[in-house]
């Protein structure tokens, strides 16, 4: 293949910490996956005891052993666009520095999430025997549209590949293991009045005013926190954004309001749309995005034994992930990764090189005791 024989070579073998720093170094911004997607299939290519699949720019590699139970570690290569400041450390190439006695790489994807996927690769690598059998998941268009998302594109195409007792996420988590995840929708709501001159508003109908009843709605809403298989969910309901307005001397006809319901695992999609219809009864919602929540699963044989190898309590995951695809096929998914989430995306990106190697210490464990 000639995209393998043109690809940067990667050594799985390397310290997963120098890896991480390997794969920041090949930039790989969300519709330029190719070039590590190619290093990728490449460098797994080269391991004897994986079964390799290749669609787009997404790479599945597969143990074949025959083992009672089988766990995907999943990850993303895409990152999102470079830093636009000048002199910003999150960029490419990625650097490294000394702090507290650590060393600290710098790179845009050193948390989100080239050190999670260096720790798959390095895994993918090590694990020829491993306890159960492992699907090792690297996909592209993961930080866009989600309908470009590179994971989807594989449930539509080769689901089979994806099918597993337990799936592990490698997003950045500082090395907690985060259960399932909250659910997402974004709408709008639009109030519409008449124009006219301000200097004669009364002949005109303001819409701006009107959306001082959804504020006031929003404003009142009091967010619940709901148990989930022993983790607390906190959901919250907000505005996001709020347009409207033609001219500084004219009533405005139409305005419009954004607004963000994150939910727990404890309802479905419809269940979600069901309660912000009541909650803005008499109003017409708009529907941008409705992705679903995911459970956590932990009371599968699966992942009490990763909970154990890691040796720390679970928490939630507020935001959403990927976990939520795995959950909708009856996977049920944690997120584990290196790293510190409030980092993902900043100018000064960064991952120390023990917490890189930590999470594959526990991956190891795991997957070999």
């Amino acid at each position: 293949m000639l995209a393998a024989m043109i690809a940067p070579d990667l050594d799985l073998a390397a310290d997963p910490a120098e890896l991480t720093a390997a794969l920041i170094d090949l930039e790989s911004v969300s519709g330029g996956e190719g070039p590590i997607a190619d290093a990728v299939e490449a460098a797994l290519r080269r391991l004897p005891h994986l079964a390799v699949h290749r669609d787009g720019d997404a790479v599945v590699a597969r143990t074949e052993l025959g083992r009672g139970e089988r766990v995907v570690l999943a990850g993303h290569l895409d990152t999102v666009p470079l830093p636009a400041v000048p002199g910003a450390r999150g960029t490419v190439p990625s650097s490294w520095e000394e702090a507290d006695g650590h060393r600290v790489l710098y790179g845009r994807g050193a948390t989100d999430m080239k050190g999670g996927v260096a720790v798959q690769l390095a895994l993918a690598a090590a694990l020829t025997e491993p306890n159960r059998d492992v699907s090792y998941v690297f996909y592209d268009h993961e930080e866009v549209d989600a309908a470009a998302s590179g994971l989807g594109r594989l449930q539509r195409n080769a689901p089979e590949l994806l099918e597993a007792d337990f799936a592990v996420l490698l997003e950045p988590t500082d090395g907690t293991v985060e259960g399932g995840c909250n659910g997402t929708m974004r709408f709008r709501i639009t109030t519409t009045g008449r124009a006219a001159h301000s200097g004669r508003s009364w002949i005109g109908d303001n819409a701006i005013h009107k959306q001082a009843d959804v504020l006031a709605r929003l404003a009142a809403y009091t967010p619940r926190t709901i148990t989930v298989e022993g983790l607390d969910y906190r959901e919250g309901l907000n505005a996001t954004g709020i347009g409207g307005g033609v001219a500084g001397n004219v009533v405005p006809d139409t305005a419009h309001v954004e607004i963000n319901y994150r939910f727990a695992p404890d309802k479905s999609p419809e269940e979600a749309l069901a309660h912000v219809r009541e909650v803005f009864a008499g109003y017409e919602l708009e529907i941008a995005d409705l992705s679903a929540a995911a459970r956590p699963g932990l009371d599968r044989p699966a992942a009490a034994a990763f909970v154990a190898a890691v040796g720390q309590e679970p928490k939630p995951k507020y935001g959403w992930t990927d976990v939520a695809r795995f959950s909708q096929m009856g996977v049920p998914a944690v997120n584990f990764g290196p790293g510190d989430a409030l980092l993902a995306h900043t100018d000064d990106e960064h991952v120390s090189a023990e917490a890189v190697r930590e999470c594959y210490r526990a991956l190891a464990a795991w997957l070999t005791d």
